[in-house]
Protein backbone atom coordinates (compact mmCIF):
# COMPACT_ATOMS: atom_id res chain seq x y z
CA UNK A 1 0.00 0.00 0.00
CA UNK A 2 1.30 3.45 -0.91
CA UNK A 3 0.01 6.38 1.15
CA UNK A 4 -1.46 9.13 -1.02
CA UNK A 5 -0.92 12.73 0.05
CA UNK A 6 -3.72 14.58 -1.69
CA UNK A 7 -5.27 18.04 -1.79
CA UNK A 8 -7.01 17.74 1.60
CA UNK A 9 -3.76 17.02 3.40
CA UNK A 10 -1.82 19.74 1.57
CA UNK A 11 -4.56 22.25 2.36
CA UNK A 12 -4.60 21.27 6.05
CA UNK A 13 -0.81 21.72 6.30
CA UNK A 14 -0.98 25.11 4.57
CA UNK A 15 -3.70 26.38 6.92
CA UNK A 16 -1.82 25.05 9.93
CA UNK A 17 1.34 26.96 9.00
CA UNK A 18 -0.63 30.21 8.72
CA UNK A 19 -2.25 30.19 12.18
CA UNK A 20 -0.34 27.78 14.48
CA UNK A 21 3.03 28.42 16.11
CA UNK A 22 5.74 25.99 15.01
CA UNK A 23 6.00 23.09 17.47
CA UNK A 24 7.64 19.69 17.03
CA UNK A 25 5.81 18.43 13.96
CA UNK A 26 7.40 15.45 12.24
CA UNK A 27 8.52 15.55 8.61
CA UNK A 28 5.78 13.19 7.48
CA UNK A 29 2.35 14.77 6.79
CA UNK A 30 0.04 12.81 9.07
CA UNK A 31 -3.29 14.63 9.44
CA UNK A 32 -5.14 12.27 11.75
CA UNK A 33 -8.93 12.10 11.46
CA UNK A 34 -9.96 9.10 13.53
CA UNK A 35 -8.58 5.87 14.88
CA UNK A 36 -9.36 2.61 16.61
CA UNK A 37 -7.23 -0.10 18.21
CA UNK A 38 -4.01 -0.49 16.24
CA UNK A 39 -4.90 1.94 13.46
CA UNK A 40 -4.86 5.65 12.59
CA UNK A 41 -6.88 7.01 9.65
CA UNK A 42 -6.07 10.37 8.08
CA UNK A 43 -8.42 12.88 6.45
CA UNK A 44 -7.99 11.27 3.04
CA UNK A 45 -8.77 7.77 4.26
CA UNK A 46 -5.20 6.42 4.42
CA UNK A 47 -4.83 3.79 7.11
CA UNK A 48 -1.70 3.45 9.25
CA UNK A 49 -0.51 0.85 11.73
CA UNK A 50 0.29 2.82 14.85
CA UNK A 51 3.71 2.13 16.37
CA UNK A 52 3.63 5.48 18.20
CA UNK A 53 0.57 5.22 20.48
CA UNK A 54 0.30 8.96 19.77
CA UNK A 55 3.54 9.46 21.74
CA UNK A 56 2.59 6.82 24.29
CA UNK A 57 -0.79 8.40 25.07
CA UNK A 58 -2.93 5.50 23.87
CA UNK A 59 -1.47 2.52 25.71
CA UNK A 60 -4.81 0.70 25.50
CA UNK A 61 -5.36 1.31 21.80
CA UNK A 62 -5.96 4.31 19.58
CA UNK A 63 -8.91 6.32 20.92
CA UNK A 64 -9.00 4.17 24.04
CA UNK A 65 -11.29 1.20 24.46
CA UNK A 66 -15.07 1.00 24.78
CA UNK A 67 -14.96 1.14 28.60
CA UNK A 68 -12.94 4.34 28.59
CA UNK A 69 -15.16 6.03 26.03
CA UNK A 70 -18.34 4.97 27.87
CA UNK A 71 -17.06 6.36 31.18
CA UNK A 72 -16.17 9.68 29.55
CA UNK A 73 -19.54 9.97 27.78
CA UNK A 74 -21.42 9.20 30.99
CA UNK A 75 -19.53 11.90 32.90
CA UNK A 76 -20.02 14.44 30.10
CA UNK A 77 -23.80 14.14 30.55
CA UNK A 78 -23.47 14.76 34.30
CA UNK A 79 -20.85 17.51 34.72
CA UNK A 80 -17.78 18.17 32.57
CA UNK A 81 -15.85 20.60 34.78
CA UNK A 82 -16.24 20.81 38.53
CA UNK A 83 -13.43 23.16 39.65
CA UNK A 84 -11.99 20.39 41.80
CA UNK A 85 -9.35 22.63 43.38
CA UNK A 86 -12.06 24.76 45.02
CA UNK A 87 -15.06 22.46 45.36
CA UNK A 88 -15.35 18.74 46.07
CA UNK A 89 -16.23 15.98 43.61
CA UNK A 90 -15.90 12.23 43.71
CA UNK A 91 -14.39 11.29 40.30
CA UNK A 92 -10.89 12.72 41.03
CA UNK A 93 -10.90 11.22 44.54
CA UNK A 94 -11.92 7.87 43.11
CA UNK A 95 -9.10 8.17 40.58
CA UNK A 96 -6.55 9.05 43.27
CA UNK A 97 -7.62 6.03 45.31
CA UNK A 98 -7.16 3.77 42.31
CA UNK A 99 -3.79 5.27 41.41
CA UNK A 100 -2.40 5.07 44.94
CA UNK A 101 -3.54 1.45 45.05
CA UNK A 102 -1.21 0.71 42.10
CA UNK A 103 1.84 2.22 43.82
CA UNK A 104 4.20 0.81 46.47
CA UNK A 105 3.04 1.03 50.11
CA UNK A 106 3.32 4.41 51.77
CA UNK A 107 2.04 6.61 48.94
CA UNK A 108 -1.11 8.54 49.61
CA UNK A 109 -1.32 12.10 48.33
CA UNK A 110 -1.85 13.11 44.70
CA UNK A 111 -2.04 16.39 42.84
CA UNK A 112 -3.76 16.42 39.45
CA UNK A 113 -2.83 18.70 36.56
CA UNK A 114 -3.13 18.68 32.78
CA UNK A 115 0.19 17.63 31.25
CA UNK A 116 3.55 16.03 31.91
CA UNK A 117 5.39 19.32 32.18
CA UNK A 118 2.89 20.47 34.82
CA UNK A 119 3.33 17.23 36.76
CA UNK A 120 7.06 17.90 36.94
CA UNK A 121 6.53 21.56 37.80
CA UNK A 122 4.36 20.36 40.69
CA UNK A 123 7.11 17.98 41.77
CA UNK A 124 9.68 20.81 41.76
CA UNK A 125 7.47 22.81 44.12
CA UNK A 126 6.84 19.81 46.35
CA UNK A 127 10.50 18.85 46.79
CA UNK A 128 11.40 22.42 47.68
CA UNK A 129 8.52 22.62 50.12
CA UNK A 130 9.24 19.27 51.77
CA UNK A 131 13.02 19.66 52.08
CA UNK A 132 13.38 23.46 52.39
CA UNK A 133 16.28 23.09 49.93
CA UNK A 134 16.76 24.99 46.66
CA UNK A 135 18.90 22.88 44.28
CA UNK A 136 17.97 19.96 42.01
CA UNK A 137 19.97 17.37 40.06
CA UNK A 138 18.83 15.91 36.73
CA UNK A 139 20.52 14.11 33.83
CA UNK A 140 21.87 14.96 30.40
CA UNK A 141 19.53 13.58 27.77
CA UNK A 142 16.54 14.11 30.05
CA UNK A 143 13.22 15.43 28.84
CA UNK A 144 10.86 16.55 31.60
CA UNK A 145 8.87 19.21 29.77
CA UNK A 146 9.06 22.64 28.15
CA UNK A 147 7.54 25.01 30.72
CA UNK A 148 10.03 27.08 32.68
CA UNK A 149 10.58 24.89 35.74
CA UNK A 150 10.60 21.55 34.00
CA UNK A 151 12.68 23.05 31.18
CA UNK A 152 15.46 23.57 33.71
CA UNK A 153 15.45 19.79 34.22
CA UNK A 154 15.36 19.06 30.48
CA UNK A 155 18.76 18.65 28.83
CA UNK A 156 18.04 16.85 25.59
CA UNK A 157 18.47 19.45 22.83
CA UNK A 158 19.66 23.05 22.87
CA UNK A 159 16.61 23.99 20.79
CA UNK A 160 14.45 23.34 23.85
CA UNK A 161 16.33 25.86 26.00
CA UNK A 162 17.72 28.55 23.68
CA UNK A 163 16.82 32.13 24.78
CA UNK A 164 14.60 30.97 27.67
CA UNK A 165 16.93 31.24 30.68
CA UNK A 166 17.67 31.87 33.48
CA UNK A 167 16.33 28.65 34.91
CA UNK A 168 15.68 26.99 38.25
CA UNK A 169 18.89 25.86 39.96
CA UNK A 170 19.63 22.49 38.34
CA UNK A 171 22.89 20.60 37.83
CA UNK A 172 23.10 17.80 35.26
CA UNK A 173 24.97 14.52 35.37
CA UNK A 174 25.64 11.94 32.62
CA UNK A 175 22.87 9.36 32.32
CA UNK A 176 24.32 5.84 32.16
CA UNK A 177 24.21 4.77 28.51
CA UNK A 178 25.76 1.29 28.13
CA UNK A 179 25.94 1.55 24.33
CA UNK A 180 27.91 4.78 24.26
CA UNK A 181 29.97 4.42 27.42
CA UNK A 182 33.71 4.37 26.78
CA UNK A 183 34.56 1.23 28.73
CA UNK A 184 32.77 -1.75 30.23
CA UNK A 185 29.04 -1.01 29.85
CA UNK A 186 28.39 -2.21 33.39
CA UNK A 187 30.73 0.49 34.71
CA UNK A 188 28.66 3.38 33.35
CA UNK A 189 26.36 3.35 36.39
CA UNK A 190 29.21 3.94 38.78
CA UNK A 191 30.65 6.61 36.49
CA UNK A 192 27.38 8.52 36.70
CA UNK A 193 27.21 8.18 40.50
CA UNK A 194 30.85 9.25 40.79
CA UNK A 195 30.15 12.33 38.65
CA UNK A 196 27.35 13.40 40.99
CA UNK A 197 29.48 12.88 44.07
CA UNK A 198 32.80 14.23 42.82
CA UNK A 199 31.66 17.05 40.53
CA UNK A 200 28.22 18.25 41.61
CA UNK A 201 28.21 17.63 45.37
CA UNK A 202 31.85 18.62 45.91
CA UNK A 203 32.30 21.41 43.35
CA UNK A 204 28.90 22.95 42.60
CA UNK A 205 26.51 22.67 45.52
CA UNK A 206 26.75 21.07 49.00
CA UNK A 207 24.51 18.01 49.39
CA UNK A 208 22.53 19.63 52.22
CA UNK A 209 21.22 22.15 49.66
CA UNK A 210 20.03 19.54 47.13
CA UNK A 211 16.30 18.89 47.33
CA UNK A 212 15.91 16.10 44.78
CA UNK A 213 17.23 14.10 41.86
CA UNK A 214 14.83 13.88 38.92
CA UNK A 215 15.14 11.05 36.40
CA UNK A 216 13.37 8.94 33.80
CA UNK A 217 13.72 5.19 34.43
CA UNK A 218 14.21 4.83 30.68
CA UNK A 219 15.11 8.07 28.93
CA UNK A 220 12.50 8.83 26.29
CA UNK A 221 13.34 11.89 24.20
CA UNK A 222 17.00 11.20 24.95
CA UNK A 223 16.94 8.07 22.81
CA UNK A 224 15.20 5.28 24.77
CA UNK A 225 18.28 4.73 26.90
CA UNK A 226 18.02 1.78 29.29
CA UNK A 227 20.53 2.03 32.17
CA UNK A 228 22.12 -1.01 33.83
CA UNK A 229 19.79 -2.78 36.25
CA UNK A 230 21.71 -1.73 39.36
CA UNK A 231 21.87 2.00 38.63
CA UNK A 232 18.81 3.17 40.51
CA UNK A 233 19.67 1.19 43.63
CA UNK A 234 22.98 3.08 43.73
CA UNK A 235 21.18 6.36 43.09
CA UNK A 236 18.80 5.53 45.95
CA UNK A 237 21.76 4.84 48.22
CA UNK A 238 23.35 8.17 47.29
CA UNK A 239 20.11 10.08 47.81
CA UNK A 240 19.44 8.48 51.21
CA UNK A 241 22.97 9.24 52.35
CA UNK A 242 22.36 12.97 51.88
CA UNK A 243 18.63 13.24 52.60
CA UNK A 244 17.85 13.91 48.94
CA UNK A 245 14.48 12.94 47.44
CA UNK A 246 14.13 10.87 44.26
CA UNK A 247 11.54 11.97 41.69
CA UNK A 248 10.66 9.36 39.07
CA UNK A 249 9.21 10.73 35.82
CA UNK A 250 7.01 7.86 34.60
CA UNK A 251 5.30 10.02 31.99
CA UNK A 252 6.44 8.06 28.93
CA UNK A 253 7.90 4.85 30.32
CA UNK A 254 5.23 4.02 32.89
CA UNK A 255 1.63 2.86 32.94
CA UNK A 256 2.44 -0.76 32.02
CA UNK A 257 4.53 0.06 28.93
CA UNK A 258 7.49 -1.96 30.23
CA UNK A 259 5.31 -4.81 31.53
CA UNK A 260 5.09 -3.33 35.03
CA UNK A 261 2.85 -0.49 36.11
CA UNK A 262 5.91 1.51 37.12
CA UNK A 263 8.92 1.29 34.83
CA UNK A 264 11.13 1.87 37.87
CA UNK A 265 9.91 -1.43 39.33
CA UNK A 266 12.02 -3.21 36.71
CA UNK A 267 15.05 -1.91 38.63
CA UNK A 268 13.96 -2.93 42.13
CA UNK A 269 13.82 0.64 43.46
CA UNK A 270 11.16 2.93 44.90
CA UNK A 271 11.14 6.73 44.47
CA UNK A 272 9.73 9.38 46.81
CA UNK A 273 7.58 11.13 44.21
CA UNK A 274 6.16 9.84 40.92
CA UNK A 275 4.88 11.89 38.01
CA UNK A 276 2.39 10.61 35.41
CA UNK A 277 0.78 11.95 32.23
CA UNK A 278 0.34 10.76 28.62
CA UNK A 279 -1.44 7.37 28.88
CA UNK A 280 -2.58 8.17 32.41
CA UNK A 281 -5.30 10.38 30.92
CA UNK A 282 -6.42 7.66 28.48
CA UNK A 283 -6.58 10.24 25.69
CA UNK A 284 -7.57 13.23 27.82
CA UNK A 285 -5.29 15.97 29.19
CA UNK A 286 -4.49 14.70 32.67
CA UNK A 287 -1.38 14.35 34.81
CA UNK A 288 -0.60 13.37 38.38
CA UNK A 289 2.14 13.97 40.92
CA UNK A 290 2.06 11.48 43.80
CA UNK A 291 4.20 11.63 46.94
CA UNK A 292 4.94 9.49 49.96
CA UNK A 293 2.50 10.19 52.78
CA UNK A 294 5.40 10.66 55.17
CA UNK A 295 6.53 13.79 53.28
CA UNK A 296 3.47 15.70 54.47
CA UNK A 297 0.87 17.95 52.89
CA UNK A 298 0.81 21.33 51.14
CA UNK A 299 -0.42 24.43 53.01
CA UNK A 300 -3.78 25.80 51.87
CA UNK A 301 -3.29 28.15 48.94
CA UNK A 302 0.28 27.07 48.20
CA UNK A 303 -0.67 25.23 45.03
CA UNK A 304 -3.78 24.74 42.90
CA UNK A 305 -5.05 24.95 39.33
CA UNK A 306 -8.25 25.42 37.38
CA UNK A 307 -8.58 22.22 35.39
CA UNK A 308 -6.57 19.72 37.45
CA UNK A 309 -8.74 16.72 38.20
CA UNK A 310 -11.14 17.51 35.37
CA UNK A 311 -14.15 15.26 35.85
CA UNK A 312 -14.32 13.79 32.34
CA UNK A 313 -10.59 13.09 32.30
CA UNK A 314 -10.81 11.56 35.79
CA UNK A 315 -13.66 9.28 34.76
CA UNK A 316 -11.77 8.09 31.67
CA UNK A 317 -8.56 7.56 33.63
CA UNK A 318 -10.37 5.58 36.32
CA UNK A 319 -11.89 3.31 33.68
CA UNK A 320 -8.43 2.83 32.19
CA UNK A 321 -6.93 1.90 35.58
CA UNK A 322 -9.82 -0.46 36.25
CA UNK A 323 -9.15 -2.19 32.95
CA UNK A 324 -5.46 -2.55 33.78
CA UNK A 325 -6.14 -3.88 37.26
CA UNK A 326 -8.67 -6.46 36.04
CA UNK A 327 -6.44 -7.57 33.14
CA UNK A 328 -3.06 -7.18 34.80
CA UNK A 329 -1.80 -10.72 34.33
CA UNK A 330 -2.75 -11.05 30.67
CA UNK A 331 -1.43 -7.57 29.89
CA UNK A 332 1.91 -8.32 31.54
CA UNK A 333 2.31 -11.59 29.68
CA UNK A 334 1.35 -10.00 26.39
CA UNK A 335 3.70 -7.02 26.79
CA UNK A 336 6.67 -9.23 27.67
CA UNK A 337 5.97 -11.67 24.84
CA UNK A 338 5.30 -9.01 22.20
CA UNK A 339 8.29 -6.96 23.30
CA UNK A 340 10.49 -10.04 23.06
CA UNK A 341 9.17 -10.74 19.59
CA UNK A 342 10.01 -7.22 18.38
CA UNK A 343 13.45 -7.26 20.04
CA UNK A 344 14.28 -10.59 18.38
CA UNK A 345 13.31 -9.28 14.95
CA UNK A 346 15.23 -6.02 15.42
CA UNK A 347 18.33 -7.80 16.69
CA UNK A 348 18.28 -9.95 13.57
CA UNK A 349 18.33 -6.72 11.52
CA UNK A 350 21.15 -5.45 13.71
CA UNK A 351 23.23 -8.49 12.75
CA UNK A 352 22.40 -8.02 9.08
CA UNK A 353 22.87 -4.27 8.58
CA UNK A 354 25.95 -2.23 9.48
CA UNK A 355 23.98 0.91 10.28
CA UNK A 356 21.65 -0.70 12.82
CA UNK A 357 23.88 0.01 15.79
CA UNK A 358 21.86 -0.83 18.90
CA UNK A 359 18.54 -2.34 19.90
CA UNK A 360 17.36 -1.73 23.47
CA UNK A 361 14.25 -1.54 25.56
CA UNK A 362 11.97 -3.21 28.07
CA UNK A 363 8.53 -4.51 27.19
CA UNK A 364 6.93 -2.43 24.46
CA UNK A 365 9.27 0.54 24.88
CA UNK A 366 11.98 -0.23 22.31
CA UNK A 367 14.61 1.94 20.68
CA UNK A 368 16.58 1.15 17.53
CA UNK A 369 19.63 3.39 17.09
CA UNK A 370 21.00 3.94 13.61
CA UNK A 371 24.68 4.83 13.15
CA UNK A 372 27.06 5.48 10.28
CA UNK A 373 28.96 2.34 11.23
CA UNK A 374 29.15 0.00 14.19
CA UNK A 375 32.83 0.78 14.71
CA UNK A 376 32.51 4.57 14.99
CA UNK A 377 28.94 4.71 16.39
CA UNK A 378 28.58 8.04 14.61
CA UNK A 379 24.99 9.21 14.75
CA UNK A 380 22.94 8.79 11.57
CA UNK A 381 19.99 11.19 11.81
CA UNK A 382 19.45 11.46 8.06
CA UNK A 383 19.24 7.70 7.65
CA UNK A 384 16.90 7.51 10.65
CA UNK A 385 14.62 10.16 9.20
CA UNK A 386 14.59 8.45 5.81
CA UNK A 387 13.59 5.14 7.37
CA UNK A 388 10.73 6.76 9.29
CA UNK A 389 9.51 8.57 6.18
CA UNK A 390 9.63 5.42 4.07
CA UNK A 391 7.63 3.60 6.73
CA UNK A 392 5.03 6.38 6.70
CA UNK A 393 4.68 6.08 2.94
CA UNK A 394 3.89 2.37 3.40
CA UNK A 395 1.38 2.89 6.20
CA UNK A 396 3.39 2.61 9.42
CA UNK A 397 3.70 5.48 11.92
CA UNK A 398 6.96 5.64 13.90
CA UNK A 399 8.63 8.43 15.87
CA UNK A 400 12.25 9.46 16.35
CA UNK A 401 14.07 9.68 19.68
CA UNK A 402 17.45 11.09 20.58
CA UNK A 403 19.88 12.00 17.83
CA UNK A 404 19.33 8.98 15.58
CA UNK A 405 17.08 6.41 17.26
CA UNK A 406 13.64 5.14 16.27
CA UNK A 407 10.99 4.49 18.92
CA UNK A 408 8.80 1.42 18.68
CA UNK A 409 5.89 2.02 21.04
CA UNK A 410 2.72 0.39 19.72
CA UNK A 411 -0.40 0.16 21.88
CA UNK A 412 0.03 -2.48 24.57
CA UNK A 413 -2.97 -4.28 23.10
CA UNK A 414 -1.51 -4.42 19.56
CA UNK A 415 -2.24 -7.68 17.75
CA UNK A 416 0.50 -10.08 16.71
CA UNK A 417 -0.65 -9.77 13.12
CA UNK A 418 -0.18 -6.01 13.11
CA UNK A 419 3.19 -6.34 14.83
CA UNK A 420 4.29 -8.60 11.99
CA UNK A 421 2.92 -6.26 9.32
CA UNK A 422 4.54 -3.24 10.93
CA UNK A 423 7.90 -4.96 11.30
CA UNK A 424 7.76 -6.07 7.66
CA UNK A 425 7.37 -2.43 6.62
CA UNK A 426 10.19 -1.35 8.94
CA UNK A 427 12.49 -4.07 7.67
CA UNK A 428 11.80 -3.08 4.07
CA UNK A 429 12.65 0.55 4.90
CA UNK A 430 15.87 -0.42 6.69
CA UNK A 431 16.88 -2.58 3.74
CA UNK A 432 16.09 0.24 1.30
CA UNK A 433 18.25 2.76 3.18
CA UNK A 434 21.21 0.44 3.76
CA UNK A 435 24.41 1.44 1.94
Amino acid sequence: MEVKVGAKIKNALKRDREVIFTTTREDFPLVADHGAGDFIYDIEGNRFIDFSSFVSCYNLGVNGNALIRAAAKKQIDRLMHGMFMDYYEEPPVRLAERLVGMLPPGFGRAFFSNSGTEANEDAIKLVKLFTKRRHIIAFYGAFHGRSMGSLALTASKTAHRAHFGPFVNVSHAPYPDPYRFDGDPEDCSQASIDFIEQNILKREVPPEEVAAIFFEPIQGEGGYIVPPRGFFKELRRLADKHGILLVDDEIQAGYMRTGKFLALSNFGTVADIYTFAKSFGAGFPLAATVARKSLGDTPAGAHAGTFGGNLVASAAASASLDYIKHNMRSLQKGIVRKGGKIMKRMNELKERYEYVGDVRGIGLMIGVELVKSKSTKEYAPNERNSVIMDCFKKGLVLLPAGRSAIRIIPPLTVSDGNIDKGLDILEEAIKKNAK
